[in-house]
């Protein structure tokens, strides 16, 4: 174990190396095309910063917030003397976006439904009301993952659930069709959850603040398209699952033993069912999301239910994460560069729809070997000078969490595969078919359904 425990640390240090070395020439090469290509001085010291910060976050050669600190020090440090409104006072206003408060509403959310056991006591659940029918507990065990991903952090309900379903699965063996069938479920549910809300994944809110200008995207309006779309991703998640791993009959497992709820934690249930509520009829009383968030934050802190310790379990690195996405996006409008390239750049010849599958399907492939938020990040503003539409930044955030065919492609599938027994051909059976079948969807009526937003 200790032999090969010390091989790996010495092939991922000359990865690492290997990787420096790819980083560096890729900067070097940034740097040499922002200054020979570009006339504007301002636009050629915006790319190379674009640049670099993109290098860092797709290479993941630093831990994904890392790049937006370093956004803002190169934009502060290059473009200041160039102009007063790159100051880093002027910068950091930029990612002062009320989407951030969304997710750290979402994030409070979430590490009140930890602390109070909401989230063992709803995968308990799931098993519990399969009445020992396995394709019955394949169904609630997607349907109970993706719901928690909805709203909490999609890694805690694929682990929540896994826990559920551990005193089952330890029980079966590694090669049993039926245990590599449930993990699947995990993933499938924890992975597809996320796209349903917009605080359910990180590209979601990028896709949300890159439009704000344009139009204010309410949670009701993004769940009136994406929650269909979820549901069915979700079902022909579980008709693969019955088919591939023939689920039928009944399962051997001991009595599961659900948790009983405290006073507090049914007073969170009340607040998180509030907050919902006020979230989706935005339109009748006009309080926007983040400020339900912010506010829901607020009680649930404020009451005792949270205490100050429990801000360090607010993942701190993802709001970090969607700032830096958030000024990116802000860097290439402000500096022009948007603009420059929808001027250079012409797919008249394709047809429309063949675009948004192009865009759709290298979001989802780009996602399923780096990091989505930072896939979203690069081709969002890219997408937008060819495809001159506020729909495609929608489409593009949606289709990078169908990206999910490979064991690296999300902490879920890899989580999932650390319990054993899951091989790399389970994931690509699974999520290859449903990113293709999804990008399709998006490409074929995506366009015409977010229509009705944009007009």
């Amino acid at each position: 174990m200790a032999d090969a425990l010390e091989k790996t640390e010495i092939a991922g240090g000359e990865f690492s190396q290997r990787t420096l070395f790819v980083v560096l020439v890729l900067c070097a090469a940034v740097s040499a095309f922002s200054l020979t290509f570009f006339d504007n001085d301002l636009q050629a010291r915006a790319t190379l910063i674009a640049g670099i910060c993109l290098i860092l976050w797709l290479s993941e050669i630093v831990p994904a917030y890392v790049p937006t600190f370093v956004l803002w020090v190169l934009t502060a440090v290059l473009l200041a003397p160039v102009s007063k409104n790159y100051a880093l006072g002027e910068v950091l206003k930029w990612a002062a976006n009320p989407i951030l408060m969304l997710f750290f509403g979402g994030f409070a959310f979430g590490v009140a439904a930890s602390r109070y056991q909401l989230d063992i006591l709803l995968a308990k659940l799931a098993v519990r009301f399969s009445r020992k029918n396995r394709l019955l507990l394949i169904v609630l065990t997607v349907g109970a993952t993706a719901f928690m991903s909805m709203w909490l952090s999609n890694i805690a309900a694929a682990a929540m659930m896994i826990a559920a379903l551990h005193p089952l699965t330890k029980k079966l063996g590694l090669e049993d069709g039926f245990r590599r069938a449930l993990l699947i479920a995990v993933a499938i549910g924890a992975n597809f959850g996320g796209i349903a809300t917009p605080i359910g994944t990180g590209p979601n809110a990028i896709a949300i603040s890159a439009l704000e200008k344009q139009k204010h995207i309410t949670f009701a309006e993004w769940m009136s398209f994406a929650l269909p779309l979820t549901i069915g991703l979700l079902i022909a998640g579980t008709i693969l699952i019955k088919l591939i791993y023939r689920v039928k009959g009944d399962f051997d497992a001991d009595e599961i033993e659900v948790p009983t709820l405290s006073k507090k934690g049914k007073t969170v249930v009340v607040i998180f069912t509030l907050a919902i509520v006020f979230w989706l009829t935005e339109p009748v009383h006009g309080i926007s999301s983040p400020v339900v968030a912010l506010a829901s934050a607020a009680i649930l802190f404020g009451s005792g239910l949270l205490k100050r310790k429990d801000l360090n379990a607010i993942d701190w690195g993802t709001i970090a994460l969607i700032a830096g996405g958030v000024s990116l996006g802000n860097l290439l409008e402000s500096a022009g560069l948007i603009e420059f390239w929808a001027n250079r750049l012409d797919w008249s010849a394709m047809p429309f729809t063949l675009q948004i599958f192009i865009v759709c399907f290298a979001s989802a492939l780009l996602s399923a070997l780096m990091s989505n938020t930072a896939t979203v990040t690069m081709l969002i503003p890219f997408a937008a000078a060819f495809i001159p539409h506020p729909s495609v930044a929608v489409l593009i955030a949606v289709a990078a969490s169908l990206g999910t065919p490979f064991i690296i492609s999300t902490p879920i599938n890899a989580m999932v595969h650390s319990e054993g027994g899951i091989r790399a051909k389970d994931f690509l059976m699974i999520g290859f078919p449903l990113m293709i079948l999804g990008c399709l969807l998006l490409a074929l009526t995506g366009f015409y359904v977010l229509s009705f937003w944009f007009g």
